[in-house]
C-alpha cells in the first residue's frame, strides 16, 4: 500500500471519530433537554396540583347547606280528641221511703215509658204512721166540731147575765184553734199519703233501664237508696233517655277558635270501627279549666236506632279552616340553643343569621311558626350544631323527594268569608238543649 492510501485512510478514521463524538454530544444534549423538560413539567404539574388543592381546601372549608322557604300551613286543620258519650237524660233513682223491696218489674235494658212501675217497696212502719195520721185527723175534726157547737151556744147567750163577754170570746177562739189543729192534721195526712205514693218506684221519663241495684228483700233507706252490707248507698235503678246522645269533648285552648255554632265532628267508637257518626255543636262552657286549660264543648247526635250507649268512649275529629297567613317549617329546621328557639337564615351574601322564632302547634313532621320569619326568607334545612352566626355558607340544591320544597310559597286564596273559627257571640243553647224535639 502506498503512502497516499495510508493518509486517506487516516483522514477517514478521524472524520468518523469526530462524527461519532458529535452524535454522542447531540444525544447527551437531547437527553439533557428531555430531562429538563420533564423536570419543568413535573414542577408545573406539582404547582398546579398544589394550587388546585388549595382551591379545593378553601372551597370545602365553606359549609354546604340546603335552603328552604317557609310554606303556608294546610288549608284545613284536623283535630282528633277523646270524647265521652252520655245519654240525653240519665237519672239515678233512689228510694224516698224506708222499707224492703217487695218486687221489681223492670230489669237491665228494659224500655220503659214515663210513669211505668219499676219496683214496689213494702213499708209497714210508714203504713202505721199513715193510719195514725188519719186517726189524728179524725180526732182533730171531732174536737173542731165540738168546739164549733160550744162556741155557737155561748154566742147565743151573749148579752145576757148568764155569761160574760170574755167567756164568749174564749169559746170562739177555742173553735178557731181546733180548726187550725184540723188543718195541721190534714197536712200531716197529705204528707204521709205522698210518701205512700213513693212506695212505687216509677220511671221519670221514656228511656232504657241501664242499671238495677235492687233485689227482692233488700232494705232501702229513705233518701239513701239501697244500703249494702258495708253500709254504702247506691241507686235502685238508673234510667237513660237515648233518643239522642250528648258528646262531651275537652278542647285545648290552642284550638278553641274552631268552636262555633257551625262546628261539626266525626265520631268513631271502638265497637263500630268502620262507621262514622256525625255530631253537631250544642253548647260550650265558654271558660277554661284552670288545671287542664281545656274548654268543655258539648255536641249532639241522633240515636234513633240505639246503636250508641251511654258512657261510651269515642274519638271526635274536627275539621276547620286554617289561618291562611300561618307559616310552617320542617321540624329539622328548628334549632334549640341557649339563646332560645331559633332558625338559621341565609342573606343575599350567603352569610348565616340566627333569629329567634315563636312556635305554634306541632303538626307532626312540621311545626307552625307564629313569628320570626317571612315567606321570602331562606331558611337552612337541618343546620349543623356548629353553625355560627355570620358564617359564610355555600348553598346546594336539595335532594328531590327527600328534602322539603325550596320554592317560594304560593299565594293562599282568601277564605276569611267562610271561616268558622270564631267563637260564638253568646252561649245560647241550641234548640235541642232543653228536651225532646
Amino acid at each position: 500500500m502506498t503512502p497516499e492510501h495510508d493518509n486517506t485512510g487516516g483522514v477517514d478514521a478521524k472524520e468518523k471519530a469526530a462524527a461519532a463524538a458529535r452524535k454522542r454530544k447531540m444525544g447527551f444534549a437531547i437527553v439533557a433537554g428531555v430531562a429538563g423538560v420533564l423536570v419543568i413539567m413535573g414542577l408545573v404539574q406539582r404547582h398546579s396540583a398544589y394550587m388546585q388543592l388549595a382551591q379545593e381546601t378553601a372551597h370545602d372549608a365553606v359549609p354546604v347547606v340546603q335552603v328552604i322557604y317557609p310554606q303556608p300551613g294546610p288549608d284545613e286543620r284536623e283535630l282528633s280528641l277523646p270524647a265521652n258519650i252520655a245519654a240525653w237524660y240519665q237519672a239515678p233513682i233512689y228510694a224516698q221511703v224506708s222499707g224492703y223491696v217487695k218486687m221489681w218489674y223492670k230489669d237491665f235494658g228494659a224500655r220503659v215509658k214515663a210513669g211505668d212501675v219499676l219496683a214496689e217497696i213494702d213499708t209497714p212502719g210508714l203504713d202505721a204512721q199513715y193510719a195514725a195520721a188519719k186517726a189524728n185527723y179524725n180526732v182533730a175534726l171531732a174536737r173542731y166540731k165540738l168546739a164549733q157547737i160550744t162556741a155557737r151556744r155561748w154566742k147565743a147567750l151573749q148579752g145576757t147575765q148568764a155569761v160574760s163577754q170574755q167567756e164568749v170570746d174564749v169559746q170562739a177562739a177555742n173553735a178557731e184553734a181546733e180548726k187550725a189543729q184540723v188543718e195541721a192534721a190534714q197536712h200531716d195526712v197529705e204528707r204521709y199519703a205522698a210518701l205512700e205514693a213513693f212506695k212505687k218506684i216509677v220511671a221519670p221519663f221514656d228511656g232504657i233501664v241501664t242499671s238495677r241495684m235492687a233485689d227482692v228483700g233488700d232494705y232501702v233507706n229513705a233518701g239513701r237508696g239501697d244500703v249494702d252490707s258495708r253500709g254504702n248507698a247506691t241507686e235502685l235503678f238508673s234510667v237513660a233517655d237515648v233518643h239522642a246522645m250528648r258528646v262531651f269533648v275537652a278542647v285545648p285552648q290552642d284550638y278553641a277558635d274552631i268552636i262555633s255554632p257551625r262546628l261539626q265532628a266525626n265520631l268513631i267508637v271502638p265497637q263500630y270501627p268502620e262507621r262514622t257518626f256525625k255530631a253537631r255543636y250544642l253548647a260550650t262552657a265558654s271558660a277554661f279549666n284552670p288545671n287542664t286549660r281545656t274548654v268543655t264543648t258539648e255536641l249532639v247526635l241522633d240515636n234513633k236506632g240505639g246503636e250508641l250507649w251511654p258512657n261510651s268512649y269515642a274519638t271526635a275529629t274536627f275539621r276547620a279552616p286554617a289561618d291562611p297567613d300561618q307559616l310552617i317549617l320542617p321540624e329539622g329546621a328548628i334549632v334549640f340553643r341557649q339563646e332560645g328557639t331559633q332558625v338559621a337564615l341565609v342573606d343575599d351574601s350567603n352569610h348565616v343569621h340566627l333569629v329567634n322564632v315563636a312556635l305554634g302547634r306541632d303538626l307532626g313532621t312540621t311545626v307552625e311558626v307564629q313569628r320570626g320569619v317571612k315567606k321570602t326568607d331562606r331558611v337552612i334545612n337541618n343546620p349543623s350544631a356548629g353553625l355560627l352566626d355570620g358564617q359564610l355558607v355555600r348553598i346546594v340544591k336539595g335532594t328531590p323527594g327527600y328534602n322539603a320544597p325550596s320554592v317560594l310559597p304560593k299565594k293562599t286564596p282568601d277564605t276569611s268569608k267562610d271561616d268558622t273559627r270564631a267563637m260564638p257571640e253568646d252561649n245560647r243553647a241550641m234548640p235541642e238543649a232543653g228536651g225532646r224535639q
